[in-house]
Parts: C-alpha cells; structure tokens; sequence
C-alpha cells in the first residue's frame, strides 16, 4: 500500500476559476477516463524578461489571466468573483483531503506515500507555460533566457513545495518529471538538471526526502542522483527504465520503486505477476531500498486479480525478517524554508499602518501567513 497516490485534482476548484491546462473526466472527458493536461504556449516567446525581471507581475498580469479563463477580464465582476470562489474553494478543497488522508491512514492503515509536490524548473517552464514545442525552440533561440527563467524559478517553487510539504517530516515531497525524457544528455547536463539540483537540495537541507516520478526512460539521466546525498531521493522507475539496470547503477545510493509492467497488470495472469515479484525480490531488492509498484502507479485499468496476486507474492517473498516490528517514524519538527515572496510585505503594510500600538507579532504573523497562502497559489497554477 506504500504506492497509493491520494488524489490532487478537486474539479469544483478547477471550475470556480476557470482554469484551461485541465480537461476532467465527467465534464470534457467520458466519466470513467483520467484527467488529461491541456498544453499550450501560456507563456510567449518574448516574454522571458517579464519572468526574469518580476515574477509577481508575470504570474498577476500575464499567466493567470490566460490559464484561468474566468479572471481574464481583470476589474470585471466575474474575474473578481472567480477570485473570492477560488479562495474558498482551496480552502474546501484541502479539508477534504486532509480528511481522506486521515481516513486513510487511521481507519484503514494506508498513510500516504508523500505529502507536498513541486516540478523541475525547466518543467514549469517547459509544461504549463511555453509548452513542449516553444521550449525545444527557446533551447536553441534563446538558451540563455531559458537558464535564467530557471534559475528565477528555484526559489519560488523550493518554497512551495516546502508550504505544501508535512511539517513533521514523516513523508517525501513528490515531483513528477516532464520533459526530462525529450532531452538528449548534453541538453538535460545543461538545461534541466542544474536548477532541479538546486531545488532538490534545499528540500534536502530542510530535511526532507523527494520521491522523484522519473518519467519515460530516464536511464540516460539518473546517474546524476549519485550527487545527492545517499538515501534522500526515492525514484519511482517507469515501464520504459530498466529497473535491473537502474539497481545496479543508482540503487546503492538511492531508494528505488517499480519493476511491474503495467502491461502484466493490465493483461498478464496472477502466476506471471507471482513469478515476477518473485524476482524482484530476489534481485532489486537484495539489500533493501526498494518497494514494488508497476512503472511509476497502478494502473486504472489492473486486473483485480493480478493486484491480489502481488499482495500475496510480497508478503510470501518480500519480507527480510519476521522478527522485525515495525516502529513509527519520529517526527522531525520545523521546516527550514527559504524566504517567502509576498506581493506585499509586512514591512509595507506596517507603513501603511503607521506603525502598531500593541504586539507586533500578533498582527505580522497571520498577514504573512495569508500573504505566502495567497503567493504560492499562484504558483500552484503550473502543476
């Protein structure tokens, strides 16, 4: 059960703003189907100054009005009403997850994998702004406004992930990556791995994990997780990596999941799926650092059947030692974060103010709390 993923689309919230990367089964989509993302150049090509210079104004003036149709008419009625609707239903939308999660885990012990979710910054770049042909076009037009946006991204989506993150520390932070898998070696050493090690490392700092979503083959790539800190990354390794190769090259160092086709969930038999956790537990997981899944998920559409029959074969082949209890992660209390951007900072409104007669404290605290609420939902928009 350590390979659940808790659900981070609430439909109410994606329609109260509008927002267009998404087409939702039931609505665009047949109502059994998953969510699809909808790509297009958000972001235009001459618009890289505008990010590099100040990322509020570009976030306020120019990605919001287009990603989140219902507020491109800015002053209107509607474009304000969209704002207050998505407020409140962020709020609605994080208690229904926070009480799936401890249904979850209290009532029918399965905790949550990882808690938080952050992208690459060239994947912030690449997925929800230019899109996947205006970013191979930047990469050879304008390399250096590309590196640059990246780099204006580390801090801004470092700190997200760690405002969504648990702040006891129990569970990794979660980033799926994108476009990593379109990028030749010499493109990913250049433009995709230098900003994702940044962000990578503050979260590392702040002491936490991240379970890492290498999507598509990332055999070309994944060696680059040996500079990391050993321990601190666990890689979930899709249907086309080689989870043999990925053991014998990174799996000393880092923890691994997978090793299930989906295909065999999908069409295979019970005694193929036994068969193959069989050796799964007999080679990657020599050692330990690894949990069994099908390539990065379960998929929708698995055999109930050959679900069970995993269960089963883990329990049979997968256990080191009986004699071993299982004993609760302590938590670690505090996060290290790196310094919140707010559009108006405490500063600036104590001068408006005028200054305080009472606690300072008790007046800045919550005005940054909301302020830093309101900055990385913004930025939540790329994901």
């Amino acid at each position: 059960m350590d390979v659940l993923r808790n659900n981070r689309i609430w439909a109410p919230l994606y329609d109260a703003v509008g927002c267009k990367t998404y087409k939702l089964p039931g609505r665009d989509l047949p109502a059994k189907g998953q969510f699809q993302f909808h790509e297009e150049e958000y972001m235009k090509a001459d618009e890289y100054d505008v990010l590099i210079n100040d990322p509020v104004e570009f976030m306020l003036e120019r990605y919001i009005p287009r990603v989140l149709g219902a507020t491109a008419e800015k002053g209107s009625a509607r474009a304000n009403m969209a704002f207050l609707k998505g407020g409140m239903a962020q709020m609605m939308m994080s208690d229904i997850m926070r009480n799936r999660s401890i249904y979850l885990q209290n009532k029918l012990g399965m905790p949550q994998p990882m808690t938080g979710a952050f992208l690459a910054p060239f994947d912030v770049i690449s997925d929800a702004m230019r899109g996947l042909r205006g970013i191979l076009l930047d990469i050879y037009r304008q390399p250096d406004k590309v590196l640059a946006a990246c780099d204006v991204v580390v801090n801004e989506i470092a700190n997200f992930a760690l405002s969504t993150a648990d702040p006891l520390k129990r569970y990794p932070i979660f980033v799926p990556t994108h476009k990593a898998c379109f990028l030749s070696p010499k493109q990913f050493d250049k433009f995709y791995w230098p900003s994702f090690k940044k962000v990578l490392e503050i979260l590392i700092d702040a002491g936490y994990t991240v379970r890492a979503y290498l999507e598509g083959d990332w055999g070309p790539h994944w060696h680059h997780f040996l500079e990391l800190p050993k321990g601190k990354v666990l890689c979930d390794i899709d249907n086309q990596g080689d989870i043999f190769k990925a053991k014998a090259e990174i799996g000393h160092h880092q923890c691994l999941t997978g090793g299930i086709p989906n295909s065999m969930l999908i069409l295979g038999s019970p005694g193929e799926i036994r068969e193959r956790v069989k050796l799964l537990c007999e080679t990657v997981a020599k050692d330990g650092g690894f949990i069994i899944n099908g390539g990065c998920n379960i998929p929708y559409d698995t055999k109930p059947e050959n679900y069970r029959a995993m269960i089963d074969a883990i329990i049979e082949y997968g256990t080191y030692d009986k004699s071993i209890k299982h004993v609760p992660k302590t938590a670690e209390p505090g996060v290290k974060r790196v310094r919140q951007r707010m559009v108006t900072p405490w500063e600036g409104k104590l001068q408006e103010l005028g200054g305080v007669m009472g606690d300072e404290d008790l007046i800045r605290r919550p005005w940054e709390m909301l302020e830093g609420m309101g900055y990385n939902w913004l930025w939540q928009w790329v994901m």
